[in-house]
This record gives structure tokens, C-alpha cells and sequence, in this order.
């Protein structure tokens, strides 16, 4: 099948360029990167990943985390379980 459709969009530049850097990384190019999108989405008749509106807490954390504030730092996955009781 021949691939003559053309997918356009405006994103930021920067988003774009990290985007870009992680689809290197990964051995893909912004057009295999996408098809694999759109199949994905085909296949599962919706997004291939949920989404969700983030509830209270979770954007409370969401807010310290990007300030810095009550991060935890381990050295290991030991040391996390063992941070969280776990």
C-alpha cells in the first residue's frame, strides 16, 4: 500500500526536538514513530495508553515535585522498599 496521506500538525519546538531525540534513541523516525500510533490506535479501537484527569491529590504532588518539595532519594530498589515499609 502506498503512503500518500500527509499528517500535519503545530506542536512547540521543544517538545518537538525531545520528542524527536527519544524516537533516535529508539532506532524511529517521526513518521514510523506516528504510523505506530495509528496502528496502535486501530488495533485498539482507541489510545493505546489511558487518559485520565489527574484527582486532587495526585495534582498536589504533582505541584511539590515540580517545586522540590517532598522528594524522597534512594539508592536502590532496596532502599526504596525499605523507605516505604514495604
Amino acid at each position: 500500500m502506498s503512503k500518500t496521506a500527509t499528517v500535519r500538525a503545530r506542536i512547540q519546538p521543544e517538545l518537538k526536538a525531545n520528542v524527536e531525540e527519544i524516537f533516535q534513541q529508539l532506532g524511529l523516525t517521526t513518521t514510523e514513530a506516528i504510523t505506530l500510533f495509528y496502528q496502535q490506535v486501530a488495533l485498539r479501537k482507541g489510545l493505546p495508553f489511558a487518559v485520565k484527569i489527574p484527582n486532587k491529590t495526585t495534582e498536589e504532588t504533582f505541584k511539590k515535585t515540580d517545586r522540590g518539595e517532598e522528594l524522597i532519594s534512594c539508592q536502590s530498589a532496596e532502599d526504596m522498599f525499605d523507605s516505604l515499609g514495604i
